[in-house]
């Protein structure tokens, strides 16, 4: 039970980092190729700035930072600009309340509402991803 728990510890870092490569990569590639189902909503949140720029844009950031995640380097400043444009992704709660929540109440989350909440989520991974690339967990110490 050690053995497999140290290995789990070794292995779950890396995974995490991997797999929110692969997501940030997925999402971004549906944007940059046009394809994304979160197109209008992405220009609705930030109306001021031209939508197909903006949503490629992001996309490409997305793809970027994704690469960046599953090939490892600089995991802590990396880990960092995703939780950065994690917390971005909030923003639709504020400009747009009325697709994020039911009758505009916040604790009844519209589909819309969810898919945005659910970035707490990936918001926390990539946090642990980057603390892990800042101080790894000695769990051989013990």
């Amino acid at each position: 039970m050690a053995s497999a728990l140290l290995t789990l510890r070794s292995l779950s870092i890396p995974l995490l980092r991997v797999s929110l490569g692969v997501v940030f990569v997925w999402f971004g590639a549906l944007k940059i190729t046009g394809t994304t189902p979160v197109a209008d909503l992405v220009a609705g949140t930030v109306p001021w700035l031209e939508p197909t720029a903006l949503v490629v844009g992001l996309g490409l950031t997305e793809v970027v930072l994704g690469i960046a995640m599953v090939i490892g380097r600089q995991v802590k400043w990396v880990a960092l600009l995703v939780a950065a444009h994690l917390c971005g992704t909030f923003l639709t709660l504020v400009v747009q309340p009325s697709v994020a929540f039911q009758t505009g109440n916040p604790l009844l989350l519209t589909m819309t509402g969810e898919f945005v909440v659910k970035n707490l989520v990936l918001l926390t991974a990539a946090l642990v991803v980057m603390a892990a690339a800042v101080a790894p967990v000695e769990a051989d110490r013990r």
